[in-house]
């Protein structure tokens, strides 16, 4: 048995230790808003934050997460500044990469409040998008410090 927490909530669950956590997160754990993407952590559909940096779950043996802190897109409260941004700037298209664009955001804003387009850039570089919606998630992050700076929750 591996013990898991995921989202503030304990599992244990009965898998090879070098299942991909994803696999784990979404078929064990029934959490499916973190996406299969590649397989090979390039897309970074399937991010997740593991004591709060984001990680591929794709090519993280679950070992590796045991007892460690894993939120996923669900454990994101639906009042945070990105979801917010995300929402008025319009930013998902076919929405498949998104919950990997958030969790990824989510950790930028921790690590550097204040990015310059630059340092969204340079970050964000590992979140593939097929829609193209760069510019809107470029801005998003932009609007999501802003909102931060002001005193909205993080």
């Amino acid at each position: 048995m591996i013990s898991l927490d995921v989202n503030g909530k304990k599992y244990d669950v009965d898998v090879s230790p070098d299942v991909p956590l994803l696999w784990v997160i979404r078929e064990h754990l029934g959490l499916t808003g973190t996406k299969f993407g590649c397989g090979i952590a390039q897309c970074g559909a399937c991010t997740v934050h593991i004591n709060g940096k984001a990680k591929r779950s794709c090519r993280t043996p679950v070992k590796d997460a045991a007892g460690k802190k894993i939120t996923t897109i669900e454990g994101i409260p639906e009042d945070h500044p990105v979801i917010k941004s995300w929402i008025v700037d319009d930013v998902p298209q076919c929405g498949y990469c998104q919950p990997g664009q958030i969790m990824s955001v989510v950790a930028l804003l921790k690590e550097n409040p204040a990015p310059t387009d630059k340092d969204i850039d340079d970050f964000m570089s590992g979140n593939l998008c097929r829609c193209g919606t760069y510019q809107r998630v470029r801005r998003s992050i932009h609007r999501a410090s802003k909102m931060m700076a002001e005193g909205g929750k993080s």
